[in-house]
């Protein structure tokens, strides 16, 4: 991938419209993305679809390289048609001392030559986007609790509607908040993924987004004077009568509206649900090979299309109105390319990021889950906070333990008595172990649970229980009672 577009992606430095579009295709689902290649295919004569590569002989028919093709200049290079068969794979992790980063720990091997079970996709929500970004927030329990309130309350468009006082009032009598304080969550709100969720208005959503850009991003100064004022005018007067009323030069003005332009008014659209009948594709998929854990891009998420070399090699004959028309396809179907190449980059980056912190989570389950935020794997990666969060949203993982998504590799941490974490994810496994191993005539209280994980070294609160065993939709101890 090219420098400048891999920073951009990590930085979001110019919301050039090609970069909107790589953001674009980054947060697609493999649904999604397969819907849209084919909208780019037909509306597109310069992109044509390729026929799928056969995997080399003793390669795994669900990912036919350890690395992904496009994050070399050979592969990139091939028009992404598959594997550099001359290319040297990458070497596995390791540790200073030079040795395999990761060897098997785990009392099986699965080495994995046999298909994971179909699985049917989770519907995700604008709402239930947001609520996983509060909870790995380092935030305390008040202001999460205030965050929710501000959360439910924002529409599908990403919009807040309810007035901040009205917010507040909905927390009595549990809680007794101020709109300052509401204010104040809000803000936090405002800077979760997509970028621009939680305005009150128009101006504001379009400001929040203006804010992630760079402060030499050409026009921006102008563009957010607009938004804080002439916005509502400037559908009628145009960027001419709004050059004339500002005193300022019309292409100046015409920038900045340009700019405007490329932003997202509804920026809670983007997070459309996959409907819970569609059969997910994994985006990408993690096996054990010899004891070590690996990953890769699925087959499916190679790039199926190239640029069309037959209209390609029409441009120098043809007409100068021909020619301008198949260039700019030309230039379009280029940008796609990049794009797509970016997008299998940051997401198979993504991806070895989060099996080197939770390879414990797949020798083990749930139970071994360690705490993992946003921020950990962004500052690690290199990324936005809002890269990585779109880098998994919808995206699935092929594993040993099943087709499983992204997000599942992600838990908010609890301060341990031995003085680490353990993930809130373990904690539900733990409760879950000890309910089912409980004596059905004498059902564990979620007293007598928080007592036992104390014993172990996790100081959980009696309400923490409640809420994690109300979560995994386990009946309270007398139901469970009345149940045996």
């Amino acid at each position: 991938m090219k420098p400048r577009l891999q920073a951009s992606l990590g930085q979001q430095l110019v919301m050039t419209p090609q970069l909107r579009q790589a953001i674009r295709l980054l947060q697609l689902s493999a649904v999604e993305l397969e819907a849209e290649l084919a909208s780019a295919v037909e509306s597109n004569p310069l992109l044509d679809w390729t026929e799928p590569t056969a995997p080399e002989p003793g390669e795994p028919v669900h990912a036919s390289t350890i690395t992904s093709s496009s994050s070399s200049e050979d592969g990139a290079g091939s028009g992404g048609d598959g594997p550099n068969p001359d290319a040297t794979p990458e070497p596995e992790w390791t540790v200073d001392d030079g040795e395999t980063w990761y060897e098997r720990v785990g009392p099986s091997d699965h080495d994995d030559d046999s298909p994971a079970a179909e699985q049917v996709a989770d519907a995700e929500t604008l709402l239930d986007h947001l609520l996983w970004q509060l909870h790995l927030s380092p935030l305390s329990q008040r202001d999460r609790s205030i965050g929710v309130a501000i959360i439910e309350a924002i529409d599908d468009d990403g919009y807040l509607r309810e007035p901040l006082q009205a917010i507040a009032d909905s927390l009595a009598p549990e809680l007794t908040v101020g709109e300052d304080e509401v204010m104040t969550v809000l803000h936090q709100v405002q800077r979760f993924d997509p970028v621009g969720t939680g305005a009150r208005s128009l101006g504001e959503c379009l400001s929040l987004q203006l804010g992630t850009l760079s402060d030499d991003t050409a026009g921006k100064a102008l563009a957010l004077q607009i938004v804080a004022g002439p916005l509502e005018r400037l559908p009628r007067v145009g960027a001419a009568g709004l050059a004339a009323e500002l005193k300022l030069d019309t292409a100046e003005v015409e920038t900045a509206v340009q700019l405007l332009r490329s932003l997202d008014p509804r920026p809670g659209a983007q997070m459309g649900a996959i409907s819970t009948d569609t059969y997910v594709t994994p985006d990408v998929v993690i096996w054990r090979q010899h004891g070590l854990w690996r990953v890769a891009l699925s087959e499916a998420m190679r790039p199926r299309i190239s640029i069309h070399r037959g209209y390609e090699g029409m441009i120098r004959h043809a007409s100068a109105s021909d020619a301008s028309y198949l260039r700019g396809h030309l230039q379009e179907a280029r940008w796609l390319l990049k794009s797509l190449e970016a997008r299998g980059d940051t997401l198979l980056k993504v991806a070895r990021c989060l099996l080197k912190q939770q390879a414990a989570f797949l020798e083990f389950g749930d139970s071994a889950l360690r705490p993992l935020t946003l921020r950990e794997v962004a500052n690690e990666v290199g990324l936005h906070e809002s890269t990585v969060s779109r880098a998994i949203a919808r995206k699935y993982a092929r594993t040993p333990r099943g087709t499983v998504p992204l997000r599942a590799f992600f838990a908010s941490g609890i301060e341990t008595g031995a003085g680490g974490e353990a993930s809130s994810t373990a904690i539900q496994a733990m409760i879950r172990r000890l309910i089912e191993a409980e004596n059905p005539r004498k059902p564990l209280s979620d007293a007598r649970l928080a007592e036992t994980l104390k014993a172990t070294g996790v100081p959980v609160a009696r309400r923490t229980v409640a809420k994690y065993r109300e979560a995994m939709s386990i009946p309270s101890s007398q139901d469970r009672v009345r149940m045996a």
